[in-house]
């Protein structure tokens, strides 16, 4: 039975002679080498992965309070940054790592914690949807015109 096994096994193998097509990571670094080696290319791309990753960054920040994935938007773009800098693989790291002792410690909670952070959340989001004129949008669409929808920001 083992004899049979092995055999079966070789058979069906690819032959390690035979040429493999190049794996995407590896076309991925063969032309960040490419890049590196022209000094005005290097810098664009660089700048170029700075502002993408940056953007992205911000984007994920501004998302962390409301409902979705607005962490993962950080890891992205904090991955996106460290593909060429060193301190956001650093970043990323710690963030992570935080991250997951706060969903640790969250879930090890009681109730009433989870609803007061719960809470917290939706009264960040709340303030800052009026902040930015939303209520007294959706006021505006059913002919309610309080002054307290208002937003400070965007007095109309």
């Amino acid at each position: 039975m083992g004899a049979l096994s092995e055999s079966t096994e070789s058979d069906t193998r690819p032959d390690a002679d035979e040429p493999r097509a190049p794996r995407l990571r590896d076309r991925i670094r063969a032309f960040r080498e490419r890049i590196r080696t022209k000094p005005g290319f290097n810098l664009a791309y660089r700048v170029a992965i700075g502002v993408i990753g940056g953007l992205v960054l911000t984007a994920g920040i501004v998302m962390i309070p409301y409902p979705g994935p607005g962490w993962l938007v950080v890891f992205a773009g904090l991955g996106i940054l460290a593909t060429e800098f060193h301190w956001a693989g650093r970043v990323n790291a710690f963030a992570k790592r935080h991250y997951r002792r706060w969903v640790d410690w969250l879930g090890r909670q009681s109730t009433i914690t989870k609803l007061a952070v719960g809470a917290g959340t939706c009264l960040v989001v709340l303030t800052t949807l009026w902040l930015l004129g939303l209520f007294a949008t959706v006021g505006g669409w059913f002919d309610l015109h309080w002054n307290w929808l208002a937003s400070p920001l965007f007095n109309r």
